[in-house]
């Protein structure tokens, strides 16, 4: 794991976000497109604000989530309405914004079709993944109901995942989907979720989700 502590989170916001804007552009000069991975929650926004007006060839780059709550996308949990408010505007408004949710009544009735559409996307570019302070990532959670298929290195694509800390159902990107990525930044901010950090690195996978991608992550860190 490569660990870089900011002196404060703006900083932090900054430089992560000018990171994956310079590597999205090397992946779109070399392959001639890219694909952009994010979190939702409260975390990421800022970074989204940065990188929505970044100076990159946005029409190449398709962007996704890692996992999604399976709430409408006019709900304030949505994370794809945070993706479409903070994201998707100004420069970055030309990328193509594949889909982590449609209108079913649960995640598991959506599967196929999703799958079809972030298949020509794989495997991805950059991958900026969360932690909460119990460990988790995308919607990986300790105790999920099914966490050691997702975790599984035959997981398929997409598993819908529930658990008593995730509020509502869930579908989450699978460890292996996400461990394939080929840049791998961490962003998490506060003592809390850096004691977790810490924690982590002495547990397995099923106590501590984000330990499956901390060998090859960069994390970046600001109180």
């Amino acid at each position: 794991m490569t660990l870089i502590e900011y002196p404060d989170r703006e900083l932090m916001f900054l430089a992560v976000a000018n990171k994956v804007a310079g590597e999205l552009g090397d992946f779109v000069r070399r392959q001639g497109r890219a694909s952009l991975c994010v979190p939702g929650g409260t975390t990421p926004g800022p970074v989204f604000d940065v990188l929505s007006d970044v100076d990159l060839d946005w029409s190449k780059v398709g962007i996704f989530l890692s996992d999604e709550r399976w709430v409408p996308e006019t709900a304030p949990r949505s994370n794809t309405r945070l993706l479409r408010e903070r994201l998707m505007i100004n420069r970055a408004a030309e990328a193509t914004l594949v889909p982590m949710h449609i209108d079913t009544d649960t995640p598991e009735q959506a599967i196929d079709a999703l799958e079809a559409g972030l298949a020509p996307w794989l495997p991805i570019s950059v991958l900026i993944l969360g932690m909460g302070g119990d460990m988790h990532t995308a919607s990986l959670f300790p105790g999920a109901d099914r966490l050691a298929e997702a975790m599984s290195a035959k997981a398929p694509m997409l598993m819908p995942m529930r658990a008593e800390g995730a509020g509502e159902p869930r579908l989450t990107l699978t460890a292996p989907v996400l461990a394939g990525a080929m840049a791998i930044h961490v962003v998490i901010t506060g003592p809390e979720k850096r004691a977790a950090l810490d924690a982590a690195q002495g547990l397995d996978a099923m106590e501590a989700p984000i330990r499956a991608f901390l060998a090859q992550a960069t994390v970046h860190w600001a109180e």
